[in-house]
């Protein structure tokens, strides 16, 4: 879902609905780094930057014969 922040932290979202600033939470991310798992918040700026330009992929399950 797609959304914008307004000036005083609120999200909008692009069904129109509103989220105070109040009423959200922080999510903290992890990712693998380095073969172990870590919050993005603790990696250096260098691997912060990296994982701001990693792409992501989804795929379809696999099938079992």
């Amino acid at each position: 879902m797609n959304y914008k922040e307004d000036k005083d932290g609120n999200l909008i979202l692009e069904d129109g609905r509103v989220i105070p600033a109040e009423r959200r939470q922080r999510a903290e991310v992890y990712s693998r780094v380095v073969g172990y798992l870590r919050p993005v918040e603790q990696w250096n700026d260098g691997k912060q930057a990296e994982f701001a330009d990693r792409k992501t992929y989804t795929t379809k399950p696999a099938v079992h014969a």
